[in-house]
């Protein structure tokens, strides 16, 4: 009887660390919102103390590491100005291969064609670049399919390149090109399959936004409640919800830019907290809308406004609480369903934050660009509880998996603590 009771404890002990060991198979993580559930992660680093070991990189990105089980995904932009999809083991560092992308990555300030994320199933990894080419590639690196979308679809017309992220959801990949500063083309959505690379639809999204307010850098969220799924798309001054099955818009609100400034691109992503949408403009304001509305819903659905949202990182949220950062550091925490506030003005480590806040084991993890990353407690109350300084530039949010920390510097990725059984 004690050898099956000690038997029964270990196989629970065993699920319980199966179920917390996450793969971060695309930028926002395995939940799509930048939480992850697992507990016990390294809170304290530096580039000798508690790493396991680094990777010498040709050049900065705002892509994030994406894993699944033993294997890392970069997208790369090297120094002569190629692109590459790196596959990295994550017990050495090791680079198993790099399959080229294609040329032609211009720098604009920050951005580089290496910005959007790859994202991956546990057998495939899709990847898109600045530059238009998306591709499909098994764990071995064997190319499965290639499409050119500026080829196919026109040139894409943002002020600063193209940045978004796939979204990858019912076998098929979602991409936006929501643009206008340098085209007078349309802003359209595209589902593709990902086992084949064929558009299963292409749907335009008009906006009434002027300038460079049509351009939009976001990732597609999605929304399910009930047994109804959403693709949420934000930019060109409005929030949108598609059927994903055939694109159609299904809802919109406005007022992401109640002045009609011609200089209103959004950079932040929307985030889904069950029935509500959280997405934000270029600072202020930032919206939440009650999901279930269908035409505009302007007026009926806008939950509430809060004009201090950020500008580039994408906010997190537990279910209780939205946390906040600003690009310069200062941190406000709201109700998440009444946009009360419950602390403001806090503030992190001087200098400009362009990744995204990851929240996990009570605790929110953010890096600045000159590389430090701040780890504070989650809940009402502010408190720092680290700043660990790598010393070099950074764009990328940090990737979570299996008790691990990766952080992706200019120079360098990281692999930070001790890997969990």
């Amino acid at each position: 009887m004690r050898r099956k009771t000690a038997l029964a404890a270990s196989l629970v002990l065993l699920s319980i660390t199966v179920v917390s060991a996450e793969n971060w198979p695309q930028w926002r993580g395995p939940l799509l919102n930048g939480v992850s559930n697992e507990k016990n992660l390294p809170v304290k680093w530096g580039p000798e103390e508690n790493v396991t070991w680094k990777l010498e990189l040709p050049a900065w990105s705002g892509s994030t590491p994406i894993i699944w089980g033993e294997t890392i995904f970069l997208n790369v932009a090297d120094k002569d100005d190629h692109l590459y999809l790196w596959a990295v083991d994550r017990r050495n560092s090791n680079v198993l291969w790099k399959r080229p992308l294609g040329g032609g990555n211009v720098k604009l300030r920050k951005q580089n064609m290496s910005s959007p994320s790859p994202v991956t199933d546990g057998r495939n990894v899709w990847v898109m670049t600045g530059t238009g080419s998306l591709k499909c590639f098994d764990f071995a690196g064997k190319e499965i399919w290639a499409r050119d979308i500026q080829k196919e679809y026109g040139r894409f017309g943002l002020n600063w390149g193209y940045a978004s992220s796939p979204l990858l959801y019912d076998n098929s990949l979602f991409v936006p090109v929501l643009h206008g500063m340098k085209t007078d083309d349309p802003s359209y959505i595209l589902r593709i399959e990902a086992k084949t690379g064929k558009t299963q639809w292409r749907v335009e999204r008009p906006t009434p936004a002027i300038q460079e307010s049509p351009d939009s850098y976001i990732t597609p969220a999605l929304l399910k409640r009930g047994n109804q799924t959403e693709i949420i798309i934000s930019g060109g001054d409005c929030i949108t919800g598609h059927d994903p099955a055939t694109g159609k818009e299904l809802w919109r609100a406005y007022g992401l830019n109640p002045d009609n400034n011609p200089y209103y691109r959004i950079v932040n992503s929307p985030l889904v907290l069950e029935d509500l949408v959280f997405a934000g403009s270029k600072n202020k304001p930032y919206l939440a809308v009650r999901s279930g509305g269908r035409g505009d819903v302007t007026k009926t659905h806008v939950a509430w406004r809060f004009d201090n949202g950020p500008d580039v990182p994408t906010p997190v949220t537990d279910g209780k609480y939205l946390y906040i950062v600003r690009d310069n550091g200062v941190v406000f925490c709201l109700d998440a369903r009444t946009g009360r506030e419950i602390y403001g003005q806090q503030r992190l480590k001087s200098g400009t934050y362009s990744s995204s806040p990851v929240l996990a084991d009570g605790k929110i993890y953010i890096t600045n660009e000159d590389g430090v990353t701040s780890v504070f407690s989650a809940g009402e109350k502010f408190e720092i509880l680290a700043e660990n300084a790598m010393n070099d530039y950074c764009l990328s949010s940090v990737a979570i998996s299996e008790g691990q920390i990766f952080l992706r510097t200019a120079g360098h990725l990281y692999c930070i603590g001790k890997r969990k059984a």
